[in-house]
């Protein structure tokens, strides 16, 4: 989908609020930010308001009637408008929905009362957040940075079960994975990259560790997330508080 391709989705949202019809996972948003970013933000951008009458982020989705409908356009394309068909697999393009739904969701009332600056004190004090996360340069590269988690994911119920069930979905950027070398030695951290030759991780000293596939014995995915459930260490306004800062974190 190319520059103006995307501006159909200008012409084809004129008739009414999309429907929420699928249950999608942080890692469908996520994957479909990735396309969103390379193939629609040029037209309507990052925040999908570029184009009159079509914000994303408000929900102004004039004309689709279903995530179906989408679909459909983000594939096929309408040369009447003058966007050509994609080059999207359905699963593709469905996570390029899920994104794009991502936008407009709104904190729900729970999460609305919560006090983002209670959050960033429990998220730098008695969470302990920084040991393994980074905001805005502060805190620790062994896990994920955080800075602008609002910005690519709004679902504050997905982002509180992360915080309480931090095993139930690892997106693949936050994978942690275990390496045993020919002659013995080990391993472990969060996966930053790996190729046919090599794989390179950071481990829990913030160090960055390469090394060639050939001098493997052994590479594993972890199968838990490395981090702790605060299920029984911070009451539910306490949760709702820390899930309100994350939201509010948008980037520098």
């Amino acid at each position: 989908m190319d520059m103006c391709a995307v501006r159909i989705l200008a012409w084809l949202l004129t008739a009414g609020t999309l429907l929420a019809q699928h249950t999608f996972s942080l890692s469908d948003v996520e994957d479909g930010r990735v396309f969103y970013e390379a193939n629609c933000s040029r037209c309507h951008g990052p925040e999908g308001n570029l184009i009159p009458g079509v914000d994303f982020g408000r929900g102004k989705f004039p004309r689709a009637r279903s995530d179906e409908d989408l679909i459909k356009v983000i594939r096929t394309g309408i040369p009447a408008a003058g966007m050509p068909p994609g080059t999207f697999s359905d699963f593709q393009a469905e996570t390029i929905v899920a994104y794009i739904r991502s936008l407009s969701v709104s904190p729900d009332s729970r999460f609305g009362k919560g006090d983002a600056g209670r959050g960033q004190a429990l998220f730098e004090g008695k969470g302990a957040c920084l040991n393994c996360h980074r905001v805005n340069a502060k805190g620790s590269r062994v896990g994920p940075d955080l800075s602008d988690i609002g910005k690519v994911r709004r679902f504050p119920d997905q982002l509180e079960r992360s915080i309480l069930e931090p095993d139930a979905e690892t997106l693949p950027p936050n994978r942690t994975v275990r390496l045993v070398t020919k002659d013995g030695a080990t391993n472990s951290g969060r996966l930053l990259n790996h190729d046919t030759f090599s794989v390179q991780i950071i481990d829990s000293k913030e160090q960055l560790v390469s090394i060639l596939k050939s001098n493997l014995r052994e590479f594993t995915f972890a199968g838990k997330s490395p981090m702790p459930s605060y299920r029984d260490k911070l009451s539910s306004s306490e949760i709702t508080d820390l899930v309100s800062y994350l939201i509010s974190l948008r980037g520098l």
